[in-house]
Order: C-alpha cells, then sequence, then structure tokens
C-alpha cells in the first residue's frame, strides 16, 4: 500500500480509525516542545479550514476544531479562560469589536500596531 506523508499533529483517535478502515500508520509521541510548535502549526491549518469553508456545518466544525486546539493551548500553557476573557474585554475596551464592519487600507499613523500588514 502507497504511504501518504502528513507530518502533523493529529487528534487521539486517528490511529484507530486508519486501522479499523484496514491502512497501517506510523506516528511518535511529541516532546512538550515540539508538541506546543505543532498546536500552533494547528491553529494555522485550522484557521485554513475555516477560510475555505462552504456551508454553515463546515464553517461550525471548522469552529469547533480552532476551540479544541486553543483548549490544549490553555491546558499546555496554564492559561485560564476567565484570564483569556478578561484580556478580551480590556482589547475591546481599547480598540473596540467589529459591528462597525471597518476595512483599513492605509493609514500614515505608524503608532497603529497591526500583526500583519499587507502590500498594494
Amino acid at each position: 500500500m502507497k504511504r501518504i506523508y502528513y507530518n502533523k499533529l493529529i487528534r487521539d483517535k486517528i490511529p484507530e480509525k486508519i486501522k479499523r478502515n484496514g491502512g497501517d500508520y506510523e506516528i511518535k509521541k511529541l516532546s512538550k516542545k515540539l508538541f506546543e510548535a505543532e498546536l500552533l502549526k494547528k491553529v494555522g491549518e485550522e484557521a485554513s479550514g475555516l477560510m475555505s469553508s462552504k456551508t454553515r456545518d463546515e464553517l461550525a466544525s471548522e469552529l469547533a476544531d480552532i476551540i479544541a486546539v486553543i483548549e490544549e493551548i490553555k491546558k499546555l500553557k496554564r492559561i485560564t479562560s476567565k484570564q483569556i476573557l478578561k484580556t478580551l474585554k480590556e482589547n475591546f475596551a481599547k480598540k473596540g469589536g467589529f459591528n462597525k464592519k471597518l476595512f483599513l487600507v492605509w493609514s500614515s499613523d505608524t503608532g497603529y500596531k497591526t500583526n500583519e500588514r499587507r502590500n498594494k
């Protein structure tokens, strides 16, 4: 049988599913440091899935996957939901929400910090 290489973090029950379907696999247990790095990659993978969702059910599924990854990161880093909600409220007070549906095209104000800048 042809091997398909994934080299990515998977959920706990995936090996059982592969075996049930008659497949074979190789897995390895990650160190805490590698697990953390792979969780962060997984956020991006799930966000890509979210962006390509076509239906409401697909969207709900991808959101659930993102929440599952976030919960693992919280556990690993010992961050509580209370801490996150506190920061969420602080950020909302400082920056506002998205209710106005504003889209920044450009700014001459270098005081605005964003994680991503796009060229024309």
